[in-house]
This record gives C-alpha cells, sequence and structure tokens, in this order.
C-alpha cells in the first residue's frame, strides 16, 4: 500500500454502482426542474451544489461513502441537469409547425450525442484551463467546499449538511407555486400600466420566487446590467414606439404595448445578445488558442502516472468522437428522411449537418468552457452562442437550399427552418455540457478526484438526462402548450410555456429564410451592445476589475418579460444588502459570510427547485385530466372577482418568501 502513503484518496471508492443509481435519480429531478424552468422563463439553474447537498445527506446512510463518491453523484446529476438547454432551441420545432410533438429516439439521440461531444471536447482542455490556470471557477470552488464541510464537520455546523435549506426553500416555492398555477387563487405577477403623452409605460413586478433565488445567486453586477435592461425596453423603447406608432382603434393600451414588445423590441435584445456573444469569443480566441495548445501537448505524451492526473486516452477521445458523430449522423439522417428530401441532396445535407454541429460546438465547447470558468456556468452566454450558431446554420443551409433548388418550395423552405433548428439543437448540447464539465472538472480536481473517473460520470449524467428530456418535453407541452403552438383548441393561452429563446431562434432563422427579418431592430440592439461593451471595458480598467456590466444580462433585461426578469433584480439586490448587514461586523467576517452565502446559495437552489418540480407535478395532474376529458385547470377554485385580490396576495406571498429567506441567511451569518 504505498501509493496510498502518497495518495491518501487512492483507496476510496469513487465510481460506484449506489452511487451512479442516485446521480440518475437526482438527475431526472433536476432535469424536470431545469427542462419547466426553461420553457417557462429561459432561465435554467446550475445543480452541482444542490446534488452535491442531496448526495451527502442520502450517502451518509451507506457504509462506506466517501468525498470522492458524493463528487461522482454532483458531478452525474449536474451534467444531465445542464443537458436541459436544449430547451433553449428545440421546442422551435413545434412553434415551427413541423413536429406536433418530441419524437423520442430522435429528441434522445440528438442530446445524448452532443452532450458526450461537449464531455469530449473539454477533455483536452482540462488540463490548461483547470491544472495550469488561474481562472476562478466560482461554482466549482463552491461545490468543493461544500463538499469539504459535509466530509469533515457538517453535523457540528449551523444548518448541518444544508439539506434542511433546500427542503425549506423548496417547501416555500412549491406552496407559492401550487397556490398559483394550481389553485390560481394567487397571482404569479401584477403591472402598473399609464400613459405619458401618447407613450404607454409599465412598472412591472412578478412574485415567482425561483427567480427571487435565481437573482441572488446571479448577484448585484447581473441584477444592475438586468435593470439597465428593463429600462431600456419600458423606459425608452415601448414608449418611444408607442408615441409614434398610431395605436389601431379596436386594441386597448396593455395590449398594443406588449405587440410592440413582442414585434419589435425583443429583437434589439437579441441584437444585444448576439453581439455580446460574439466580443466574448473574440476576447477568447487568444487564451483559448493558448489552452489548447498546451493541452494537446499533454495529452500526446506520456500516460500520467499520478491518478489525479490521467485523463481518458487519447485513443478513447478520438473513438468517442467517432462514435458520436456518427450517432449524430444517425439522428441527421432519420430527420432527413422525414422530409420528402432523397438522394445525394439528403445525403449531402446529413454531411453538411454533421460537420456544422461538431466543427460550432468544439469552437464554443472551448469558449463556454473558458467563460465558466472565468464568471461562472450560471453566467455564461449560451443563449448568446445559441444566436451565433443558428445564424450561421441558417446561412448556410441556405446556401445549401439555393444551390439545390429548394427555396421555391414552400414545404422545403420549412423543412429547412426545422432541419436548423434541429442542427442547432446540437450544439446548445455541446456548449451547454462543456459550459458545465469544466465546472465539475475543477471541483474534482481541488478535492483530489481520478478524472478519468469524473469524465465517465459526466458521460452516464449525459445518457441518463437524455432518457429524460423527451418525455418531460412531452408531458410539459401537452399539459400547457408553448406560445404559438398549442396541442388542443380551447387551452387557457396565459398558461402556455413562454419558451422565450426558442421563440427567438425560430423567429431569426424564419426571418433568414423567408427574407423579411426585422434587420433595422437587430442593428440598434448590436449598436447599443457595442456602446454597452465600451462601458464595460472602461469600467473594469478604471475599478481594477472590480465593476463591470455585463452585456448579455442587459440584452436578458430587454428581451425576457419584466415580470420575470423584475424577481431576479430583487434577488440580487437582497444578497448585496444582506451581505452589506452581515460584513458591518469585523468579528470572524470572512467566516461568516462564507457560511451566509453556502446557506444563501442553498436556500436559493430550494425555491428554484421546489417551484419547478410543483411545475413537473402540475403537468402530470393536467395532463391526466385532459386525456381523461377534464379541464386543463382541474385544481383551480374559479373564484369570481378575485384578479385584484390575488395580485395582492401575490405581493404578499412573495414578501413574506423573501423576508423569510433574508432571516435564514442572516441567522447563518451570526457569530458563533
Amino acid at each position: 500500500m504505498t501509493q496510498s502513503t502518497h495518495d491518501p484518496y487512492a483507496d476510496y471508492r469513487e465510481l460506484t454502482l449506489r452511487g451512479m443509481i442516485l446521480g440518475a435519480l437526482i438527475t431526472v429531478i433536476f432535469t424536470a426542474s431545469n427542462v419547466y424552468l426553461g420553457l417557462k422563463v429561459g432561465l435554467t439553474f446550475a445543480s452541482s451544489i444542490p446534488a452535491a447537498v442531496i448526495s451527502m445527506a442520502v450517502l451518509k446512510f451507506f457504509k462506506g461513502s466517501n468525498i470522492l463518491e458524493n463528487n461522482m453523484v454532483q458531478t452525474q446529476a449536474s451534467a444531465a441537469g445542464t443537458l436541459s438547454s436544449i430547451i433553449f432551441i428545440l421546442p422551435g420545432l413545434l412553434m415551427a409547425g413541423y413536429w406536433a410533438g418530441f419524437p423520442f429516439w430522435q429528441t434522445t439521440l440528438l442530446c445524448m450525442s452532443g452532450g458526450i461531444l461537449g464531455v469530449i471536447f473539454t477533455v483536452p482542455l482540462r488540463y490548461a484551463m483547470v491544472v495550469k490556470s488561474d481562472l476562478p471557477y466560482p461554482e466549482g470552488v463552491a461545490a468543493a467546499e461544500i463538499l469539504k464541510v459535509g466530509d469533515h464537520d457538517a453535523d457540528q455546523q449551523e444548518g448541518g449538511s444544508g439539506i434542511k435549506e433546500l427542503v425549506s426553500g423548496g417547501a416555500l416555492a412549491g406552496l407559492m407555486s401550487f397556490c398559483s398555477s394550481g389553485l390560481r387563487v394567487v397571482a404569479d405577477s401584477a403591472s402598473f400600466w399609464f400613459k405619458g403623452g401618447a407613450s404607454v409605460f409599465q412598472v412591472p413586478m412578478g412574485f415567482s420566487l425561483a427567480l427571487l433565488g435565481a437573482g441572488y445567486l446571479v448577484g448585484l453586477t447581473g441584477g444592475i446590467a438586468i435593470l439597465l435592461g428593463i429600462s431600456i425596453a419600458w423606459g425608452v423603447a415601448v414608449p418611444y414606439l408607442s408615441a409614434h406608432i398610431p395605436q389601431p382603434a379596436d386594441m386597448e393600451m396593455i395590449p398594443f404595448a406588449m405587440s410592440l414588445w413582442k414585434e419589435k423590441v425583443r429583437f434589439i435584445g437579441a441584437g444585444t445578445i448576439g453581439i455580446a456573444a460574439i466580443w466574448t469569443l473574440l476576447t477568447l480566441v487568444k487564451p483559448m488558442a493558448e489552452g489548447m495548445r498546451l493541452s494537446f501537448r499533454n495529452l500526446g505524451g506520456a500516460q500520467m502516472t499520478e491518478r489525479t492526473e490521467q485523463d481518458l486516452s487519447a485513443k478513447a477521445i478520438i473513438a468517442w468522437v467517432l462514435a458520436m458523430m456518427l450517432v449524430l449522423g444517425v439522428s441527421f439522417f432519420h430527420f432527413i428522411g422525414d422530409s420528402h428530401i432523397s438522394g445525394g441532396l439528403a445525403w449531402l445535407l446529413v454531411v453538411v449537418c454533421t460537420l456544422l454541429a461538431s466543427i460550432i460546438g468544439f469552437l464554443v465547447a472551448a469558449a463556454c468552457g473558458y467563460m465558466a470558468g472565468l464568471v461562472g456556468s450560471s453566467s455564461s452566454p449560451i443563449s448568446g452562442v445559441g444566436i451565433v450558431s443558428i445564424v450561421i446554420i441558417s446561412l448556410v443551409l441556405l446556401l445549401v437550399g439555393e444551390s439545390g433548388g429548394l427555396m421555391a418550395d414552400e414545404a422545403n423552405r420549412k423543412f429547412l427552418l426545422a432541419l436548423t433548428l434541429f442542427c442547432g439543437a446540437s450544439v446548445i448540447c455541446v456548449a451547454s455540457i462543456s459550459n458545465d464539465n469544466l465546472q465539475d472538472l475543477k471541483t474534482g480536481y481541488l478535492l483530489k478526484a481520478t478524472p478519468w473517473r469524473q469524465q465517465i460520470a459526466l458521460i452516464i449524467g449525459c445518457i441518463v438526462g437524455a432518457f429524460v428530456i423527451s418525455p418531460v418535453l412531452e408531458l410539459l407541452y401537452e399539459a400547457y402548450g408553448f406560445t404559438g403552438a398549442m396541442p388542443r383548441e380551447g387551452m387557457d393561452a396565459a398558461q402556455a410555456l413562454a419558451a422565450p429563446q426558442a421563440t427567438l431562434m425560430t423567429t431569426i432563422a424564419s426571418g433568414i429564410f423567408a427574407h423579411n427579418l426585422e434587420w433595422a431592430y437587430i442593428f440598434t440592439g448590436i449598436a447599443i451592445g457595442a456602446v454597452l461593451i465600451v462601458v464595460d471595458l472602461v469600467l473594469k480598467k478604471s475599478s481594477g476589475g472590480k465593476r463591470a456590466l455585463p452585456v448579455l444580462a442587459v440584452g436578458m433585461g430587454i428581451y425576457l418579460p419584466p415580470s420575470v426578469t423584475m424577481p431576479i433584480v430583487i434577488g440580487a439586490v437582497l444578497a448585496a444588502v444582506l451581505k452589506h448587514i452581515i460584513g458591518k461586523q469585523a468579528e470572524n467576517r470572512e467566516g461568516r459570510l462564507k457560511n451566509a452565502e453556502r446557506i444563501g446559495t442553498l436556500f436559493s437552489a430550494g425555491l428554484i427547485v421546489g417551484e419547478s418540480l410543483v411545475g413537473v407535478v402540475m403537468a402530470f395532474i393536467i395532463a391526466f385530466s385532459v386525456t381523461n376529458g377534464g379541464s386543463d385547470a382541474p385544481l383551480a377554485l374559479g373564484l369570481e372577482n378575485w384578479e385584484t385580490t390575488a395580485s395582492w396576495l401575490g405581493l404578499a406571498f412573495f414578501i413574506t418568501g423573501m423576508v423569510f429567506f433574508a432571516q435564514r441567511v442572516l441567522k447563518a451569518g451570526r457569530v458563533k
């Protein structure tokens, strides 16, 4: 046992059957939660930390559990939860009228191949971007710290392992969500509308506790940027357009203002998001190239003898890449086979799409991995990467379609649009997984895990997640429908899931193929984004990197509904206020802040998971009701003249939840 003398973790079991089963169960929960949240508001949450907490709480009842086994569980679960980002594009196939549901095998193979490619593309980057880099990896480091605390003295620490915070947050947000989406007695948002001359203004408010938690995790810098985006959209753009575009006689003030925002202002947000993503990629070219050069050089050398330095071999990487490209090609072949295009042109499209997905995927994998290390997975520009990818794929397929004579036929144009979205979805899978994987590998590096075992766990997570995503998507679609794509007549459009990114991607791709994209508003957004990029650079330089203006967040503030973004802003402000209050006392300031941050993070994750799970459970209930001839609101109390009361109840519930949240964090930040 000489090895154990130098490596105290050498005898620890890492990749175990019980760990994989637990990881799979957590995967199902977090994937379903992320799919629901992403479709509803266009956001997903990083699942590493809550997965680590759940793993520690469960595995401590089993003999021989250890920190490395817990790390493998969170690695597997977080990979699968992240794979749900495919919902940023894939629902567009229903909005475009090409699919009437989510074909299981096509969706599963696409998710699996894209996810595993995301894992494999980041393996060569580990050495340079994790081992030899000073990138902070905020979420990866946080997950490592929580696992260390749980392994050593969780029971002695206030709040224990943190499972209580997860459960408390989940119960609170779940109750609110049930009263809102189930019983329909509490409103989930409210707005105050008024006119200044001919200009229409809105003061929005949302009551989602999940979004409050998301804002807490985003932080003040991101919150201010989102608030700036809201101000641009609803303080400048909509008032200006409503003053200069005549209001139709048969349209009320509120629907008129909302139509201006949906049809015009959102494209400004799309332009801002797009330029922010491109700028991010450009800034990463040099460090990314250097990192890849170092990593490939390391990978090509002799196999490392140290356990903590062993990645998947170069042969295994090549084999996985070729195998997944084949699976990707098969999924494209079946997708194209459903159209009436055949022969050489069909095979050309299969090859073109496979190469596009693989090449763009590899480039964005490196960029997203670097961004995850810089600002964290939650703040990486996945949406922006999706927009840029969709534009590139649309233009390439438009060229192929023009040369192959496909553009003259309406059915063929619709097919090319659908193929663009399908191909873009595979790129999103690669981008989102690579965005998460380096965080997990950083956690493993800090805990002295075995890299190749962790990479296998990531692959398992992608496979499990791929099998979960299609049924969850189908369930949510049948229960709620998507904006612009309802499965049945007479469904409540107010309950439809917005799927904001999918709506945007579909609109952009449709505009490119139909040559009618609102370029003027997109270019306006690009110009705003360019100005903000300069502001961001000046802020960073003048403050020594302490201040910033994340342009992507500004774009999201313009693009997302204000009832969604306002709770995020409030959550971000709440986090800053609580940090300030706790930090005022000098005694053990660092320890108090650290413990408060940990409890706040776990409670936030609980809020997100609780609301999302209730949404999924409600989807089951609605789907059961509808299939048996019942209503799509089977639990609704149907109270008359309740709208105003529901709004006040929503506000009261939101404030109560915020106060309870603040109390938990402040308690964790007290001097012991």
